[in-house]
């Protein structure tokens, strides 16, 4: 009971944080339509964090009206830089922003920063998501037994069979050492990881006029794919696609005889796809450097309790 309770507080915490989010706002004209770069075709974000380092990118921010002298250099942004946004910004995205800028400027790459960034926050989580993969693969060899179960119970949807149901379930779970609610708090904190990761690429102009083999990290690949670059933006969306549904496949704790679930894998894949279509090429990397981690993660886990099974 004493963890249910923790980890419905730790949700409250970040519940409480995403509503005291700050946001990214676009840059308008005075026509309010969105402001882009010409050399990218990206939207230019108006509440940036530090000033732009490319002179045409200056030019239009004081075009539109956008004091840039109020804004530290980028080399020179510190966590303390600007105005107060709320707790949202001050915890999560411009401390993420500082520690970008600070390896982009030893790597003198800022997609390079992004891949080390998403690294070590992995490894520093490595204990917890660990415990994710090896519930996946407890699962796995418990599930005929679950299967036996959910087939004796068809159709029987009285109170009384449901409690017998569960409490049989429950002693598999025991058996194999099952916590279905184990290893959920790394999963709670991926969307906000990922929106902070967004908001710092799209607000930090060091970053989103950055190039990384041959993709600008603040650019959409349904912008790139209209550039002379078009294929290095293809290639992204197809490894997003690919290390997405291996990320899923591999990490499914569910019944994967049953068609539903198998088809849960590339529903998924599909849907981030898609959000990844119109997402900052630098967010695919991170995306990526991600599910690479997770991939390689469930396949050294998965070795280590075929190699312990055995002995």
């Amino acid at each position: 009971m004493k963890k249910n309770k923790n980890k419905i507080k730790i949700i409250i915490i970040l519940c409480l944080l995403l509503i005291s989010t700050g946001c990214t706002k676009v840059l308008t004209d005075k026509n309010n339509k969105p402001v882009k770069n010409e050399l990218t075709g990206q939207n230019l974000t108006a509440n940036i964090l530090c000033k732009p380092t490319n002179k045409k990118t200056k030019e239009i921010y004081i075009k539109n009206g956008v004091d840039l002298k109020k804004l530290p250099d980028c080399n020179n942004f510190k966590i303390t830089s600007g105005k107060y946004e709320g707790l949202w910004t001050s915890i999560f995205v411009k401390p993420l922003s500082y520690i970008l800028l600070l390896i982009g400027k030893i790597f003198k790459n800022y997609a390079l920063s992004l891949i080390l960034i998403t690294l070590i926050i992995r490894f520093i989580a490595f204990p917890i998501t660990k415990k994710t993969a090896m519930q996946s693969e407890l699962i796995k060899k418990a599930q005929p037994e679950l299967n036996r179960i959910q087939k004796k119970y068809q159709g029987k949807e009285d109170q009384e069979s449901m409690i017998k149901q569960n409490q049989e379930m429950l002693m598999v779970y025991k058996k194999y050492n099952i916590n279905p609610l184990s290893g959920c708090l790394f999963a709670m904190l991926q969307l906000p990881l990922f929106i902070a990761f967004l908001e710092a690429i799209q607000r930090t102009p060091s970053i989103f006029e950055d190039k990384f083999l041959g993709l600008q990290l603040g650019t959409t690949p349904a912008i790139g794919i209209t550039t002379s670059s078009y294929i290095a933006y293809i290639i992204l969306i197809l490894i997003i696609a690919l290390t997405t549904f291996y990320s899923f496949k591999f990490n499914s704790t569910g019944n994967m005889e049953d068609p539903s679930m198998k088809m849960m894998p590339i529903m998924m894949s599909v849907m981030i796809v898609i959000t990844g279509i119109f997402m900052p090429s630098g967010l695919g990397i991170y995306w990526i450097t991600s599910n690479i981690f997770t991939i390689i993660q469930n396949i050294l886990v998965k070795r280590s309790k075929e190699v312990n099974g055995k002995a």
